[in-house]
């Protein structure tokens, strides 16, 4: 008899399985036809043994954090190993304002945590809160500055607890979703003195004693959170009857991004005495008009079970240290939830080296650049992994354009028009350029897939002949005297006439008409030097032969000063070049864009041969890879 596969989950199969069994016994006769007895007791069977395989099955998955599904399971999974799933951030925003007390007398203004103002982004408004108060002095003209502020996109909650030791497995759970844990702030209020005392987050666990005021927060089931205190020996146990306040944002994550105008909302108020007892008064007039330093950016939902199962290993194998490149690549999206991508190389990797420093470049998943706020939380996220003697530095990501010029030979009596199938070709190629395979630091464009995207669209495709070139974007600093420095991290091609690199045009400094740039190689082909020229019907007239110089392994590109005053392309001039291999990868800081647009080429041309009109192939020229590089056009 076959082994059966008790763990199967298809029930036809179950049931087949058990008819097999009774067919290897001669006791069974009465069972293999439909109007049978048995065969009701063989699908109580099947259906038994099919719900005890699906529970086993999910049981065994369930144990395992590559396999498990449920994020309950998975959050617990990954708290076993020290990785603590991120939350919902809030979205947020600077802004400065001015409050005129000078008719008030008052020593301070406080603005206190609550609601602070209301912002518009496209979708609507949000509310923005602020986790705790601020207290400002006012200066001698009587003008209290809040200048700086962080406001977070939410609304502002407290929920209270009422301590009671006699009940076992006491939990504070509390009741809301969706809340940013960064703005979980923590007080107890002793029953018997009221006194009240601030709890502070655990960042760790070394320094801790009986008497340190602590909580942790933990995920629990329904994406709800938990308030954990000490025990009396690790960490401060608040005592019996203390009533425990906790307040917290509830924000949007990132539907709170992009909010640049606000009008303000909050709750101030100044000390003012009445008789013999001082009272916080509220301040209602007198308050300018908010400004905005910074719209509301990093909002992010709260971390999906994916993420979590992809960064919980990586971070613990890093050992919670950040030393090497790939302890930095685990660790950033950790502490940083608006990351596309991420970046790290030592500066041991570059020429000259820079010992003892770290460089990290970020691909938000929103805007190009982090800012200032952003570089600022990722680093002060770091520090609690960060060993000494490393320096941390960032480095903005730099766009490496890869173009390309493909002629697509095609049988004319297998489509339906020739728009149609260039328009699937274009439309095949842009999504490769979205793949995984180049939308990465450290992605790769390949050629043998680039050239099977296009084969595969339609089988009336007979060829493709397709030709690559990098491109960077130089942004010139217009009307100075400026020196530049273009990165390829691709080895260049170097043909020894030169013009393996060419330029879109500018003007330059006592020189009339275009300017274009291009290089020529000395005889060792590895660098070389660039060139300034002009056209004179369309023949190039060079009129600086030492402009700068080209290292074709490094595929770098350094212009001496030039002034450059303006440029064809507003903003920037396009550097082109050949590369030595067809496959570009993206090094450090580069990130690989693939060029659907202008800057690219596609020419559809009719096979005769298989098309028939010329069978034998002798008025046939296969298209060709050679790149005429020498044609400048305007």
């Amino acid at each position: 008899m076959a082994f059966n596969q008790f763990t199967n989950l298809d029930f036809q199969d179950l049931r087949t399985q058990i008819k097999d069994y009774l067919r290897s016994n001669s006791n069974f006769t009465d069972f293999d036809f439909e109007g049978s007895n048995f065969s009701v007791l063989i699908d109580n069977l099947a259906y038994n043994s099919y719900i005890t395989a699906y529970n086993t099955n999910m049981a065994v998955n369930e144990a395992f954090i590559d396999s498990a599904t449920v994020r309950e399971n998975v959050i617990s999974l990954a708290r076993n190993i020290g990785y603590v799933p991120r939350s919902r951030r809030a979205a947020i925003a600077k802004i400065s304002f001015n409050v005129d007390v000078s008719s008030l007398s008052a020593r301070y203004v406080t603005l206190n945590a609550g609601i602070v103002a209301l912002g518009s982004v496209q979708n609507g408004s949000y509310t923005f809160s602020i986790p705790e108060k601020i207290t400002v002095s006012p200066g001698s003209n009587g003008i209290a500055a809040f200048t700086g502020i962080e406001i977070f996109e939410g609304n502002y909650l407290t929920k209270e607890f009422t301590v009671n030791t006699a009940q076992l497995d006491e939990k504070y759970i509390l009741p809301n979703t969706n809340i940013d844990t960064t703005t979980i702030r923590v007080s107890v209020t002793d029953g018997d003195t009221g006194t009240i005392e601030v709890y502070n987050a655990y960042e760790n666990i070394f320094q801790v004693n009986s008497e340190s005021r602590l909580f942790l927060v933990q995920e629990i089931a329904d994406e709800k959170y938990q308030i954990l205190f000490g025990d009396g020996v690790l960490g401060k146990k608040p005592p019996n009857g203390s009533t425990i306040k906790v307040s917290y944002i509830v924000t949007s994550g990132t539907d709170g991004n992009g909010a640049g105008n606000f009008n303000f909302s909050g709750n101030l108020s100044y000390p003012k005495r009445n008789g013999d007892v001082i009272v916080d008064t509220a301040v209602t007039s007198n308050i300018s008009l908010l400004t905005v330093s910074q719209a509301s950016e990093n909002g992010d939902n709260i971390e999906p079970v994916d993420n979590v199962k992809y960064l919980a290993p990586r971070v613990y194998a890093s050992q919670y240290r950040a030393v090497t490149s790939n302890d930095y690549i685990s660790l950033v999206p950790s502490v940083y939830p608006n990351i596309d991508s991420v970046s790290a190389y030592g500066g041991e990797e570059l020429d000259p080296p820079q010992f003892g420093k770290v460089f990290i470049t970020v691909k938000p998943k929103t805007g190009e650049i982090l800012s200032d706020t952003a570089k600022s939380a990722i680093k002060s996220g770091l520090k609690q992994y960060t060993v000494a003697g490393i320096q941390q530095e960032f480095v903005d990501m730099k766009f490496l354009f890869v173009e390309y010029d493909s002629t697509v030979s095609y049988n004319p009596g297998l489509i339906t028009t020739k728009e149609d199938l260039s328009s699937r070709i274009f439309k095949s190629i842009e999504t490769y350029s979205k793949s995984s395979d180049i939308n990465s630091f450290g992605g790769r464009l390949k050629y043998s897939k680039l050239l099977s995207v296009i084969d595969r669209v339609d089988t009336a495709i007979t060829s493709n002949i397709t030709v690559i070139k990098m491109r960077r974007d130089l942004t010139p600093a217009y009307g100075q005297l400026a020196n530049y420095e273009l990165c390829y991290s691709n080895r260049f091609h170097a043909d020894l006439e030169g013009f393996n690199i060419r330029s879109t045009s500018f003007k330059i400094e006592g020189v009339d008409g275009d300017v274009f740039l291009t290089d020529l190689p000395n005889s060792d082909g590895l660098t070389g030097v660039v060139r300034f020229f002009t056209l004179i019907d369309d023949v190039p007239n060079f009129i600086n032969n030492n402009a700068g110089t080209v290292d074709y392994v490094k595929g770098e590109i350094i212009l001496f000063a030039v002034n450059i005053t303006s440029s064809d392309i507003i903003n920037k001039i396009e550097i082109e070049a050949i590369p030595e291999s067809n496959d570009i990868i993206a090094k450090q800081n580069l990130y690989i864009v693939l060029d659907t647009t202008s800057g690219s080429k596609l020419t559809l041309l009719e096979d005769l041969v298989s098309s028939g009109s010329d069978r034998s192939g002798s008025s046939y020229t296969p298209p060709s890879s050679f790149v005429n590089t020498k044609r400048f056009t305007r």
